[in-house]
Protein backbone atom coordinates (compact mmCIF):
# COMPACT_ATOMS: atom_id res chain seq x y z
CA UNK A 1 0.00 0.00 0.00
CA UNK A 2 1.11 3.46 -0.11
CA UNK A 3 1.47 6.07 1.73
CA UNK A 4 1.71 10.30 1.30
CA UNK A 5 4.82 11.78 2.42
CA UNK A 6 5.94 15.18 3.23
CA UNK A 7 7.24 16.97 0.05
CA UNK A 8 10.28 18.42 0.83
CA UNK A 9 9.47 21.68 0.20
CA UNK A 10 5.83 23.09 0.07
CA UNK A 11 4.33 26.51 1.04
CA UNK A 12 1.63 25.19 3.93
CA UNK A 13 -0.09 28.75 5.35
CA UNK A 14 -3.63 29.94 6.63
CA UNK A 15 -5.31 31.28 3.56
CA UNK A 16 -8.66 32.54 2.62
CA UNK A 17 -10.21 32.74 -1.21
CA UNK A 18 -8.27 35.99 -1.17
CA UNK A 19 -5.80 36.44 1.57
CA UNK A 20 -3.05 34.47 2.50
CA UNK A 21 -1.33 35.18 6.37
CA UNK A 22 2.38 35.97 6.71
CA UNK A 23 4.16 36.54 9.86
CA UNK A 24 7.08 39.49 10.94
CA UNK A 25 8.98 40.08 13.98
CA UNK A 26 9.09 43.64 15.10
CA UNK A 27 9.90 45.84 17.88
CA UNK A 28 6.94 47.17 19.96
CA UNK A 29 7.75 50.66 18.01
CA UNK A 30 7.30 49.25 14.62
CA UNK A 31 4.79 47.26 15.57
CA UNK A 32 2.55 49.92 17.52
CA UNK A 33 2.52 51.80 14.15
CA UNK A 34 1.71 49.46 11.79
CA UNK A 35 -1.14 48.55 13.75
CA UNK A 36 -2.66 51.86 14.35
CA UNK A 37 -1.69 52.49 10.33
CA UNK A 38 -2.67 48.82 9.11
CA UNK A 39 0.50 48.97 7.18
CA UNK A 40 3.78 49.27 7.87
CA UNK A 41 5.21 52.77 8.69
CA UNK A 42 8.23 54.66 9.92
CA UNK A 43 10.17 54.04 11.95
CA UNK A 44 9.80 51.09 9.37
CA UNK A 45 12.37 51.72 6.88
CA UNK A 46 11.03 51.01 3.39
CA UNK A 47 14.53 50.64 1.78
CA UNK A 48 15.40 47.32 3.27
CA UNK A 49 14.77 44.02 2.14
CA UNK A 50 12.04 42.48 4.55
CA UNK A 51 11.13 38.61 5.45
CA UNK A 52 7.86 37.77 4.92
CA UNK A 53 7.38 34.07 6.32
CA UNK A 54 4.00 32.02 6.10
CA UNK A 55 4.82 29.37 8.49
CA UNK A 56 4.03 30.26 12.48
CA UNK A 57 6.62 27.90 14.05
CA UNK A 58 9.25 29.09 11.80
CA UNK A 59 8.56 32.24 12.74
CA UNK A 60 8.52 31.69 16.42
CA UNK A 61 11.75 29.84 16.32
CA UNK A 62 13.26 32.90 13.98
CA UNK A 63 12.10 34.91 16.83
CA UNK A 64 12.87 32.65 19.94
CA UNK A 65 9.05 32.92 20.81
CA UNK A 66 8.81 36.65 20.55
CA UNK A 67 11.51 37.37 22.94
CA UNK A 68 14.62 38.08 21.78
CA UNK A 69 15.61 41.97 21.03
CA UNK A 70 13.96 44.14 18.13
CA UNK A 71 11.37 40.74 18.00
CA UNK A 72 9.35 41.36 20.92
CA UNK A 73 6.21 41.31 18.77
CA UNK A 74 4.80 39.16 16.44
CA UNK A 75 2.10 40.43 13.67
CA UNK A 76 -0.10 38.19 11.58
CA UNK A 77 -0.17 40.02 7.86
CA UNK A 78 -2.77 39.07 5.71
CA UNK A 79 -1.42 39.96 2.18
CA UNK A 80 -3.61 39.23 -0.97
CA UNK A 81 -3.12 35.97 -2.55
CA UNK A 82 -2.62 37.73 -6.47
CA UNK A 83 -0.21 40.09 -4.46
CA UNK A 84 2.13 36.72 -2.73
CA UNK A 85 1.84 35.08 -6.44
CA UNK A 86 3.18 38.49 -7.89
CA UNK A 87 6.30 38.09 -5.69
CA UNK A 88 6.74 34.33 -6.16
CA UNK A 89 6.83 35.05 -9.62
CA UNK A 90 9.38 38.03 -9.43
CA UNK A 91 11.46 35.64 -7.12
CA UNK A 92 14.63 34.22 -7.31
CA UNK A 93 16.37 31.83 -5.00
CA UNK A 94 19.42 33.02 -2.35
CA UNK A 95 21.67 30.22 -3.46
CA UNK A 96 22.74 28.44 -6.93
CA UNK A 97 20.47 25.56 -7.68
CA UNK A 98 21.59 22.96 -10.63
CA UNK A 99 17.31 21.60 -10.38
CA UNK A 100 15.94 25.19 -10.71
CA UNK A 101 18.78 27.35 -12.98
CA UNK A 102 20.64 25.88 -15.83
CA UNK A 103 23.11 27.47 -14.75
CA UNK A 104 25.19 29.87 -12.32
CA UNK A 105 25.13 32.15 -15.05
CA UNK A 106 21.59 32.61 -15.49
CA UNK A 107 20.89 32.41 -11.83
CA UNK A 108 22.98 35.37 -11.59
CA UNK A 109 21.21 37.19 -14.14
CA UNK A 110 17.37 36.36 -12.54
CA UNK A 111 18.71 36.98 -9.31
CA UNK A 112 19.96 40.71 -10.18
CA UNK A 113 16.97 41.30 -12.16
CA UNK A 114 14.38 40.29 -9.37
CA UNK A 115 13.41 42.05 -6.44
CA UNK A 116 12.26 38.64 -4.32
CA UNK A 117 14.41 36.03 -2.64
CA UNK A 118 13.23 32.63 -1.89
CA UNK A 119 15.04 30.79 1.01
CA UNK A 120 14.25 27.29 2.14
CA UNK A 121 14.74 26.93 5.75
CA UNK A 122 14.23 23.31 7.90
CA UNK A 123 10.10 23.58 9.59
CA UNK A 124 10.20 23.81 13.24
CA UNK A 125 7.96 21.49 15.50
CA UNK A 126 6.47 22.95 18.86
CA UNK A 127 9.72 22.51 20.33
CA UNK A 128 11.29 24.48 17.76
CA UNK A 129 13.42 21.12 16.87
CA UNK A 130 13.92 20.89 13.04
CA UNK A 131 12.14 18.91 10.71
CA UNK A 132 13.11 16.87 7.79
CA UNK A 133 11.19 19.06 5.56
CA UNK A 134 11.36 23.34 4.67
CA UNK A 135 9.73 26.11 5.06
CA UNK A 136 9.43 28.99 2.57
CA UNK A 137 10.77 32.49 3.18
CA UNK A 138 10.41 35.47 1.12
CA UNK A 139 12.15 38.59 0.65
CA UNK A 140 10.83 41.59 -0.55
CA UNK A 141 12.80 44.46 -1.83
CA UNK A 142 12.30 47.86 -3.87
CA UNK A 143 9.38 47.21 -6.13
CA UNK A 144 7.84 44.42 -4.16
CA UNK A 145 8.23 46.41 -0.55
CA UNK A 146 6.35 49.34 -2.08
CA UNK A 147 3.61 46.80 -3.52
CA UNK A 148 3.51 45.10 -0.16
CA UNK A 149 2.64 48.01 1.73
CA UNK A 150 0.38 49.97 -0.84
CA UNK A 151 -1.46 47.28 -2.49
CA UNK A 152 -1.29 44.04 -0.66
CA UNK A 153 -1.77 44.30 2.76
CA UNK A 154 -5.31 43.88 3.75
CA UNK A 155 -5.21 43.30 7.31
CA UNK A 156 -2.25 43.71 10.46
CA UNK A 157 -3.29 41.64 13.76
CA UNK A 158 -0.79 41.87 16.45
CA UNK A 159 -0.52 38.27 17.60
CA UNK A 160 2.57 38.29 20.52
CA UNK A 161 -0.40 37.27 22.92
CA UNK A 162 -0.96 34.13 21.18
CA UNK A 163 2.39 32.75 20.61
CA UNK A 164 2.92 33.81 24.56
CA UNK A 165 0.60 31.49 25.58
CA UNK A 166 1.53 28.55 23.23
CA UNK A 167 4.98 29.07 24.32
CA UNK A 168 3.70 28.73 28.03
CA UNK A 169 1.72 25.39 26.78
CA UNK A 170 5.21 24.41 25.51
CA UNK A 171 7.22 24.89 28.13
CA UNK A 172 4.59 23.29 30.74
CA UNK A 173 5.07 20.40 28.81
CA UNK A 174 1.13 20.89 27.55
CA UNK A 175 2.05 19.99 23.80
CA UNK A 176 -1.73 19.15 23.32
CA UNK A 177 -2.88 22.35 24.22
CA UNK A 178 0.12 24.28 22.60
CA UNK A 179 -1.07 22.33 19.11
CA UNK A 180 -4.74 23.14 19.41
CA UNK A 181 -3.78 26.62 20.03
CA UNK A 182 -1.60 26.70 16.42
CA UNK A 183 -2.82 29.12 13.13
CA UNK A 184 -4.53 25.95 11.07
CA UNK A 185 -1.67 26.02 7.95
CA UNK A 186 -2.77 23.70 4.96
CA UNK A 187 -0.92 23.28 1.46
CA UNK A 188 -1.41 26.07 -0.49
CA UNK A 189 -1.99 25.98 -4.39
CA UNK A 190 0.67 26.71 -6.13
CA UNK A 191 0.63 26.39 -10.52
CA UNK A 192 3.35 24.80 -11.73
CA UNK A 193 5.52 27.47 -13.42
CA UNK A 194 5.06 28.80 -9.98
CA UNK A 195 6.18 25.59 -8.36
CA UNK A 196 9.44 25.46 -10.64
CA UNK A 197 10.71 28.82 -10.36
CA UNK A 198 10.85 28.60 -6.51
CA UNK A 199 12.02 25.60 -5.98
CA UNK A 200 9.00 23.68 -4.50
CA UNK A 201 8.59 20.14 -4.76
CA UNK A 202 5.07 17.85 -5.26
CA UNK A 203 3.53 15.47 -3.06
CA UNK A 204 5.51 11.94 -3.69
CA UNK A 205 4.13 8.95 -2.23
CA UNK A 206 6.41 6.34 -0.49
CA UNK A 207 5.31 2.34 -1.61
CA UNK A 208 5.58 0.04 1.97
CA UNK A 209 4.39 -3.65 2.89
CA UNK A 210 1.84 -4.31 5.67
Amino acid sequence: MTAPRMPLRQVRASFTDRTITVYQAYSPEIADAAVAAQTFVAPFKRGRMTWIKPSFLWMMYRSGWATKPGQERILAIEIARDGFAWALAHAALSHFESGTYTGRQQWSEHKRASPVRIQWDPERSLTLAPLSHRAIQIGLSGEAVDRYLDLWITAITDVTPLAERIRCHVGSGRLDAAEAELPAEHVYPLPEPLRGLIGATELQRSEFSS
